[in-house]
This record gives C-alpha cells, structure tokens and sequence, in this order.
C-alpha cells in the first residue's frame, strides 16, 4: 500500500490486544504495512480469580509477545493496568494496585491504561484516581477507556477527574470516542482515540467523516481488535478508505501514524529508530524455549518476511 506521494506507507495501531490474535495476523499486519503496536491490559472475557493471573500476564505483554512481534519485523509496546471493569473485585484490585509500579517502568511500556470507567461505580472512580497518581508519579502518559453505556457523562467525567488530579491534558488519550464525544475531548486539549471496531464503536466511514470535520491534529486510529469480531487491519484500511474519499495524505498519516508516536512517544519508551532502524531479525531464536515456527523451518518465514519487507 502507498499514499498519494508515492511512498511506502507505515502505520502505527496504537490499540490492539494481540494476546487475542494468532501470528499469523502479524505476518498480516506487517504486509500491510503496520511497524509498531500498543498493546493495552485489558479485559480479558471472564473475570480473573487471583492477582497471580494479572502478574503473569503483565510478563506476557513484557516478554513473549513483544518477542513475537519483533519475529515479524513490528515493534510492540504496550501499557499497563488494573483495567475498569476488574476494578470492581476490591480484594483483588488492591494486589494489583501493589503490582502495578513492578510493571509500569518496565522497557516497552508506554503509557498507563487502559484506565477509567466502566460502569462509573465508586470502586471505579477509586482505582482510576490511584492510577493517575501512579502515572503522575512515573511520568508516563495515560490511557482512558470510555465507557460503552453513558459514553458523553462518562467521558466528560473521566476528563474532569484527569485535570482534577493535576494531569496535563496533552499526555492522556480519550479512546473510544465517537461523534458525540470528539469535540469537547479535542477542544479540552486531549488526545482523541477512536477505534474502528465493527458495529460498537465506529466505523472507518464515520471515520473519514470525523476527520473531514475536525482535522488531523490530536486525532488516532485504532482497530481495539481483541478476542471480538473485530479487524486487525482496521487501521490501514481506514487510511486507505480516507485517500479514496479525499483525505490529504499527510492527515492520513498523522491520524494513523504520526499523532500515535507523539503521544506515547511522550513516554521515552517509543521512538521512530525503533522500526526505521531495527534489529536483524532470526526466527531461530527462541524465548524460554519457545518458538513462533511451531515446527516450520525458519528460512521459509524468513523468506516470506523478507518479500513483505520489500514490498
């Protein structure tokens, strides 16, 4: 894929949950030309019993996945949390609370999130406060989940606890917002993260819409692809959709690259070297004597790799 100039796009999915996703969507995603992914905690389908999940799999998003990743040629960050929906089990919550500053240093990590509310309960509200302490404290920006029922209070009310705590506006990404949420989350200064996830949240057509209005300044694409029905490609195909419907190529790439690196960039965690100038890639490595082949012989994924490397 290529924009208007002619050059070889890169695009950055800064919300992807890709311990849901196989390694094949890697292979994928880097064909389309994705060299970096944030990973974020979430939610993970079914409510976890004990904090020892939560530390194994914080080590998960540290180490094997960034390690699969990296197989394919795309660098993976991601960010650390006690997500808002898990907040609601107190006892568990506060051993993860003591987790957290274990992780959140951690290299690769960009950012804490996802952060806020769910159902806006008052343990919600707690946990939330905590955390953007915590993130004042390592400064590292913020990531904010809206919630998917009462979006515009619960929205507005995540910005006000923000700035009530004293957190700069310019290092916290508003996620999954829509056309009700956008023009107060870019007119209060915040970052305003919009995943085109299938029928629940929005659509890479209101997407084009949305950017035709507000620009491309403070605005990201994300897929949030997960265990759902949902698109890892969702953000090449939307910078695609955006060239065809007359979308300049450099908001395209801000709203799909750019604008994702200068916000989790913030963290010093994340630069653009990372992908411009990476490491060799040997798919013999292993990582605690595991391998992405599963039994396929290096060469030929290295061969594949290298075709979409030049393509």
């Amino acid at each position: 894929m290529t924009d208007s100039l002619s050059q070889p796009a890169m695009f950055i999915d800064p919300h992807i949950h890709m311990t849901s996703r196989t390694t094949y969507d890697y292979m994928v995603l880097r064909e389309y030309g994705v060299v970096a992914i944030i990973e974020p905690s979430f939610w993970l389908g079914q409510p976890r019993t004990n904090a020892g999940s939560f530390k194994d799999y914080f080590s998960s998003l540290i180490g094997w996945e960034r390690f699969r990743a990296a197989q394919f040629g795309i660098r993976h960050y991601c960010t650390i949390s006690l997500n808002p929906k898990e907040a609601n089990n107190e006892a568990i919550a506060d051993e993860v609370m003591a987790l957290l500053p274990l992780f959140v240093c951690k290299e690769g990590v960009v950012a804490v999130g996802e952060i806020g509310y769910d159902e806006m309960t008052p343990a919600e509200d707690k946990y939330f406060r905590l955390q953007l302490e915590l993130a004042k404290e390592v400064d590292k920006p913020v990531l904010v989940h809206t919630p998917h029922r009462n979006k515009k209070e619960g929205t507005t009310r995540s910005m006000d606890v923000s700035v009530e705590h004293g957190v700069d506006p310019s290092k916290v990404v508003i996620d999954h917002a829509n056309e009700e949420t956008a023009k107060e989350i870019l007119d209060r200064g915040f970052w305003a993260a919009f995943s085109i996830y299938p029928k629940t949240k929005m659509g890479n057509q209101r997407m084009v819409e949305l950017v035709r209005q507000y620009g491309c300044d403070r605005i990201i694409v994300d897929s949030a692809a997960d265990w759902g029905m949902s698109d890892p490609l969702a953000v090449p195909k939307t910078a695609q959709l955006m060239l065809e419907m007359g979308i300049p190529a450099d908001h395209v790439r801000k709203v799909c690259y750019e604008n994702a690196l200068a916000a989790y960039g913030q963290s010093g965690e994340m630069a653009e070297t990372d992908w411009t100038h990476p490491p060799a890639i040997d798919q013999r490595q292993l990582y605690s004597g595991n391998s992405v082949l599963r039994g396929q012989q290096p060469a030929t994924a290295a061969n594949q790799l290298s075709a979409l490397l030049i393509e």
